[in-house]
């Protein structure tokens, strides 16, 4: 007994020669995979030509996070003449931290309110700023009120 007769390797079969298959041998019929010498595409790259193209890693968009509330809420939690601000909020603990930051806080109209309160650092509705306003309060807001 020698060396390669103890492995006997099954050979592959070798398709579209001719032979006993036919005239497609067993290729089926026209197209890129029925052609001598086919290329594929590797599959990772018609992965990445679907992938809209971006201007860098960064030019992802960022959803900022708002936390909103309502007068409603602001006139049960303050007495009249309190400073509210997106820091004292989270001391009382109305609103959290989104990741460890401090998020934008705008403040909606939905409620009455009877306080005199002082809102800084937050973005406020045009009706709530009517309504607090109309109670005597004031909105020093350096961040543009949205709507």
């Amino acid at each position: 007994m020698k060396l390669h007769q103890l492995h006997k390797s099954k050979k592959t079969k070798r398709v579209g020669r001719g032979g006993k298959r036919g005239t497609y041998s067993g290729r089926g019929l026209k197209g890129q995979k029925s052609r001598a010498g086919r290329k594929l595409q590797p599959i990772i790259h018609e992965l990445i030509k679907k992938y809209p193209k971006l201007r860098g890693y960064r030019a992802k968009r960022r959803e900022k996070k708002i936390v909103e509330i309502n007068i409603a809420i602001l006139n049960e939690k303050f007495k009249g003449g309190e400073i509210i601000n997106p820091k004292i909020l989270i001391e009382k603990k109305m609103i959290g931290r989104i990741k460890g930051k401090i998020p934008i806080v705008k403040i909606l109209r939905r409620g009455e309110i009877k306080k005199k309160l002082i809102i800084e650092g937050c973005q406020v509705s045009k009706g709530a700023r009517e309504k607090i306003e109309k109670a005597g309060g004031v909105v020093k807001s350096k961040m543009k009120s949205e709507k």
